[in-house]
């Protein structure tokens, strides 16, 4: 191969442009019903279903922030689109499209990088039937932002602000995962540093999608459990003027990770965040229907406490008769 042959094959494994890359990657994956127009114009036409309210959420990964720099391009794209899809859930709706904003350095626009995005999307995208219409690319320090599109039949959306005093509160699935994953991936001393679960875990969370749907009409309020439970929870509480009494003994945590790091599972379970499961408060008179949902379809809900009133209303969330300190509420982007 002399260097002329060289050149014009480095040429085709880089990118030629923002709009080859588009059209290379990313625009295979519009596919989904209600896309009148999709990925190649200023922007997409779509066609929302009678009876039914658009939910719109924007979720950002930063690398080192939302993820290591160790992450592979699919796994990247795993957890950008299920942490997206996550906020779906919580609002009881049903994902149907999504935008994404892509900021790559120069040095990983290649075929080889990018073919593991695409695919890692690809596979989430098919697994929860959403299609890809629109976005941009454009390169920097990487960071993937997705706005996810859905819809939910008119006035059946989870909000935040439904909780009354009395609710039960209920979580889905096992917290602390996302904190062990983290420590797990970062560190090669930990004693999960192999542990596929929790590698899975961390970069493709499971949104909840099908149980959001379940919750229409019998959840007070919903939220996703992204920055930890008490600062979760305390979103919700805030928006219902009401306090929330949690119970230590009750916090589902798995055995993993409750064996490995006995000091730290439950402090992970409350303010470690990166859990994306629901966390949800169901009144007294629904509380039946919840039970049978555990019973009978395989729900995985845990009961951790209850909906109380606001006795001093700046301080949300409380543990065994402990309020957690400010440092412990979860994770914030600006806190210092």
């Amino acid at each position: 191969m002399d260097s002329r042959d060289a050149q014009l094959e480095q040429q085709s494994t880089n990118l030629s442009s923002e709009f080859s890359l588009i059209a290379k990657y990313f625009k295979d994956l519009t596919g989904q019903r209600g896309v009148e127009l999709g990925i190649g114009d200023d922007a997409a036409l779509l066609v929302p279903e009678p009876g039914r309210q658009i939910v719109v959420a924007t979720d950002t990964l930063v690398e080192t922030v939302h993820f290591p720099p160790s992450a592979s391009a699919e796994q990247i794209a795993s957890r950008a689109l299920c942490v997206n899809l996550s906020d779906m859930a919580a609002m009881g709706a049903k994902p149907r499209w999504f935008t994404l904003a892509l900021t790559i350095p120069k040095h990983l626009a290649n075929k080889q990088w990018l073919q593991g995005f695409s695919r890692g999307l690809a596979e989430i995208s098919a697994q929860f039937d959403v299609a890809l219409v629109g976005g941009d690319t454009t390169a920097g320090p990487l960071c993937i932002s997705i706005t996810m599109i859905g819809d939910v039949p008119v006035g059946e959306a989870l909000q935040r602000s439904g909780a009354q005093v009395g609710d039960a509160i209920y979580v889905t699935g096992e917290l602390a995962d996302g904190a062990a994953a983290l420590q797990a991936i970062t560190n090669p001393k930990s004693p999960l540093h192999n542990s596929e679960r929790l590698l899975t875990r961390f970069y493709r969370p499971q949104p909840q999608i099908e149980l959001g749907i379940k919750l229409r009409g019998i959840a007070s309020a919903c939220i996703d459990i992204s920055d930890g439970l008490v600062a979760d929870l305390g979103h919700i509480c805030a928006a219902s003027s009401v306090n929330a009494q949690l119970s230590g003994a009750l916090i589902p945590v798995h055995r993993e990770v409750s064996e490995n790091y006995p000091q730290h599972s439950l402090r992970w379970a409350l303010s470690g965040g990166d859990d994306y499961q629901l966390c949800f408060t169901v009144p007294q008179v629904r509380r039946s229907v919840i039970d049978e949902l555990i019973a009978e379809s395989g729900l995985t809900a845990t009961l951790v406490g209850q909906i109380v009133a606001c006795k001093v209303c700046h301080e949300l969330v409380e543990i065994d008769g402990e309020i957690l300190s400010p440092n412990n509420r979860g994770f914030d982007h600006f806190s210092s």
